[in-house]
């Protein structure tokens, strides 16, 4: 473990012994004993019903997942959320220390939790050409080694081959990237018979499901990224003519390409509230209810977590305070059929004169929120001003955290806020994040220009 990971430890543990989480966690039944040494039964087959459905050492098994579950108590607050499934986008975290000191996968086994693996695989875009046999060789390679080390972990539930390696831009992918998934396919078959191999797709447009169905026949699962368009990838799907199974990979809120935008462009966030009704509904809908729902196994909701991408909140369901947001509890309903004991707080609405608008520098301007908790837990409120994202990444890349500005919020702590516009033009973000004080939080922003 490097220094800066060791860092990021330390202070992940010191938040977590001070956070509520912490009492969960301490309720979580673990597995006793030695880790199997022999990998788990996993097996493809429909059920009574003719639908496709994983078995997992002969039992039906429905996937209940997330990405993105990998801070020290995330994995333990996932499970008692009804959690089942992790997907990786590397096969280093699988070594990564979690809660208790332990490796990822052996603590994701202790909770019954399964986990699918990512190999990733490389992007044109990052610079990865699909005619340079050096490259080709050394990705094989890596693929065969790592199936190697890891198929025999009872935890690991099948192989997630890459994650929009195809290009999420493209409507039609270069053939050649997803010729070599085969080539790398076999080679993952011929190391370990005993798991299935699914491959991350972004959408389920025509040209990338064809050319699949063309090029790449080894592959056991398709997985769709869909955020806005996920509860129809079923019936999306059924009519270009797949009939393997399907998960949802990554799923949640609509995504920022999705969205209203203000008149520069900046693209409408909804409050953690509102997404939590498309988490909910996008899983119940694809798997349940809609067209296609015989090939579909299960979803994956992302992010079980945070992480920086459009703004700091777009797609996280916790907080970096390791709260989590409604988002979780939609999801725990979801699979359990029950609401969680401690529900997060709820926005009615967020208000301003300058949402969306372009105002003057230097002036005071009021904000108000009305929030209100089920619990009837006391709220705190924390407002902040930030700068608006400039970088327009693609498909995820890391995103550099834009500038805040807390002193210009002159009234906190409540749910009227008083901030003083920016003396700086430009375009700019006005958050709010609303905490329980029982490891639940809401969160919302209000976009803005400075002229």
């Amino acid at each position: 473990m490097n220094l800066n990971l060791l860092i990021s430890f330390f202070m992940i543990s010191t938040l977590l012994s001070a956070n509520p989480l912490q009492k969960l966690i301490d309720k979580v039944a673990l597995k006793k004993g030695q880790l199997p040494t022999s990998p788990s039964k996993v097996e493809l087959k429909k059920n009574e019903k003719g639908d496709w459905r994983l078995y997992i050492n002969n039992v039906e098994t429905a996937i209940r997942g997330a990405g993105g579950v990998i801070q020290p108590g995330m994995l333990e607050q996932f499970k008692l959320a009804g959690g089942n499934f992790t997907r990786t986008w590397g096969i280093g975290t699988l070594e990564d220390k979690v809660a208790g000191g332990e490796r990822y996968i052996d603590r994701a086994w202790r909770l019954g939790i399964h986990v699918v693996p990512g190999l990733w695989i490389g992007h044109e875009r990052h610079g990865v050409d699909y005619n340079n046999e050096e490259q080709l060789k050394k990705q094989r390679d890596h693929v065969r080694q790592s199936v190697r080390k890891w198929k025999n972990h009872p935890a690991i539930a099948m192989w997630g081959l890459g994650n929009e390696m195809e290009d999420p831009v493209k409507q039609t992918p270069n053939p050649a990237v997803i010729k070599e998934l085969e080539i790398l396919a076999k080679i993952i078959k011929e190391e370990d018979p005993h798991h299935p191999v699914m491959s991350v797709i972004a959408g389920s447009g025509a040209g990338k499901i064809k050319s699949i169905m063309q090029y790449y026949p080894s592959i056991d699962i398709l997985g769709v990224n869909a955020y806005g368009s996920a509860a129809g990838t079923g019936e999306a799907l059924k009519a270009l003519g797949w009939t393997k199974p399907f998960a949802i990979t990554e799923f949640g809120v609509q995504g920022f390409w999705e969205v209203p935008k203000t008149s520069w462009g900046a693209p409408i966030e909804p409050n953690s509230t509102e997404k939590s009704k498309t988490y909910y509904s996008s899983h119940k809908l694809v798997f349940d209810i809609n067209e296609g729902k015989e090939m579909c196994l299960g979803t994956f909701a992302f992010l079980w977590g945070w992480k920086q991408e459009k703004t700091s909140t777009w797609f996280g369901m916790c907080l970096p305070t390791m709260e989590k947001l409604s988002q979780v509890d939609a999801m725990t309903k979801a699979w359990t059929g029950e609401w969680p004991e401690n529900r997060c707080p709820n926005i009615k609405s967020i208000s301003a004169e300058f949402d969306g608008k372009v105002i003057e520098a230097g002036r005071k301007y009021i904000a108000r929120v009305d929030a209100f908790d089920r619990n009837e837990d006391s709220l705190t409120y924390e407002w902040v001003v930030t700068e608006e994202a400039t970088v327009q990444s693609v498909g995820g890349d890391k995103e550099p955290v834009p500038k805040s500005h807390p002193n210009l919020i002159l009234i906190n702590n409540e749910k009227d806020c008083v901030m003083q516009s920016p003396s700086k033009p430009g375009a700019y973000r006005l958050f709010l994040t609303i905490r329980d004080g029982k490891g639940g939080a809401a969160t919302a922003n209000i976009p803005f220009k400075v002229k």
